[in-house]
């Protein structure tokens, strides 16, 4: 199934994708409540997608409105956590630059992004006002369907709805002065994340799932000029690790989305080094990412709000 969050004049709705049509979740289910987004829905309980693949063998023909017709939403409004790991070696090290530490083949390393800044397919990405480089992030995302703690990594893949396409928008120049502060990323990762544009449920994506991986085709362009392509299969740690490390003492719960991290290729600095015409964004510029067997997210950089403002030239008190 593919899983929507979409826009309806009473506001965003949860919908399912069926021949090109798209269904009320809600109707489908008989909720008396509006489901306002992809969370809603795996927040009911009873196992709801096993209600929801149920409901769909009845529905009927014509019940829905054409795909073409609507605006999509991030399929998560706002997720309850936003967790961003780090798995490809060859991103994690750029490109054989860095020696890797002996804990991070050792540990799926994250960070918890922000949840509040999340975007849809097709929506403008403001460039943020303190930063000169902007720069995208490729990766995929698996998202939570049940809440769990300590799960262990075998039994990992039965917690996961779905996955989807993320794009971590990073402002380079905030992230390497938050890193040499040994306390990033941060700001650098605050202004925006990108979701879409659907929730493809695990059982759709079977025949491409081996070894606890995701093999898919990655591909990503500026402008309709091609700066990436890649396949996601290559991460050093599986899914079922990260959500492992994910719960260790702790919870995950519907609706949490766990980035894989960027796949190797999937970054700016990547993309020049790869020989490809690739440069900081800029306002104006489209980017697309395209995942096989999920689809295609795009979005337009706009311009910034408050260009005149960098507190990152700002002079250090006391001196």
């Amino acid at each position: 199934m593919k899983l929507i969050t979409y826009e309806t004049a009473n506001g965003p709705r949860a919908g399912v994708v069926v021949d090109g049509q798209v269904l009320d979740i809600a109707t489908l289910l008989g909720e008396q409540d509006e489901l306002r987004d992809v969370r809603a829905l795996l927040e009911l309980p009873n196992d709801p997608l096993t209600r929801l693949k149920s409901a769909l063998g009845s529905a009927r023909a014509g019940q829905g409105v054409p795909l073409g017709g609507v605006r999509l939403r991030a399929p998560i409004l706002q997720p309850p956590t936003v967790r961003d790991f780090m798995v490809y070696e060859g991103h994690a090290s750029g490109g054989g630059a860095r020696q890797l530490s002996d804990a991070w083949y050792r540990l799926p390393i994250f960070y918890f992004s922000n949840p509040l800044c999340i975007f849809g397919p097709e929506d403008a990405i403001p460039y943020p006002s303190a930063s000169e480089q902007l720069d995208y992030e490729l990766e995929l995302a698996a998202v939570i369907g049940r809440e769990a703690s300590n799960v262990a990594e075998a039994d990992a893949f039965s917690y996961i709805a779905g996955f989807t396409i993320f794009n971590d928008w990073s402002c380079r120049d905030l992230q390497r002065d938050e890193m040499a502060a040994r306390l990033g990323p941060a700001k650098g990762k605050d202004s925006a994340s990108s979701l879409g544009p659907w929730i493809v449920t695990t059982d759709e994506l079977a025949s491409f799932i081996r070894d606890g991986r995701l093999h898919v085709r990655c591909t990503l362009k500026v402008n309709g000029a091609q700066w990436m392509e890649n396949n996601a299969g290559i991460m050093y740690h599986t899914w079922g690790a990260m959500i492992e490390r994910a719960s260790r003492d702790s919870r995950v719960v519907p609706g949490d989305v766990l980035g894989g991290g960027t796949v190797t290729g999937g970054s700016i600095g990547e993309a020049i080094r790869n020989g490809f015409p690739a440069r900081y964004l800029e306002p104006g510029d489209v980017v697309e990412i395209e995942v096989e067997g999920i689809g295609i997210l795009r979005n337009t950089i706009a311009p910034k709000l408050n260009p005149d403002f960098n507190y990152r030239f700002k002079a250090p008190r006391g001196r």
